[in-house]
């Protein structure tokens, strides 16, 4: 189980790095598919893992190539503070069950990736 995870996180990383993604799209459905890890679980394991500062290498190639925007970021991150409280909260009330969880990020994985595409 220790190697699968670190393989999973090697390449949320790689593609991480590349696109700006990874957790919700490589580490979950790896904890929860092939770990049989529950939804809530995952989620929770893949932001503490987050909570080190694993993007902050990346962040100085962009920013040395000229591809970051600070008060962008600062932005975004104050909301994504505020953001996480609200969706953990919200998420793990009792009538929140993992099948609905995993439908409804599949239902917006769905919808990205249409829109990815199929439209500019």
């Amino acid at each position: 189980m220790m190697y699968q995870l670190f393989l999973a996180g090697l390449i949320a990383g790689i593609v991480g790095g590349m696109f700006g993604i990874g957790g919700g799209l490589i580490i979950i459905p790896v904890m929860t598919f092939l770990l049989g890890m529950s939804q809530k679980a995952a989620v929770g394991t893949s932001l503490a893992a987050q909570l080190l500062p694993i993007g902050a290498l990346a962040v100085v190639v962009y920013y040395k190539e000229g591809h970051l925007n600070i008060k962008y970021a600062l932005l975004l991150a104050l909301g994504m503070v505020l953001g996480n409280l609200f969706g953990a909260s919200f998420t793990n009330q009792n009538f929140i069950s993992d099948i609905f969880m995993k439908r409804s990020y599949g239902v917006l994985m769905i919808f990205v990736g249409f829109k990815y595409l199929f439209l500019k």
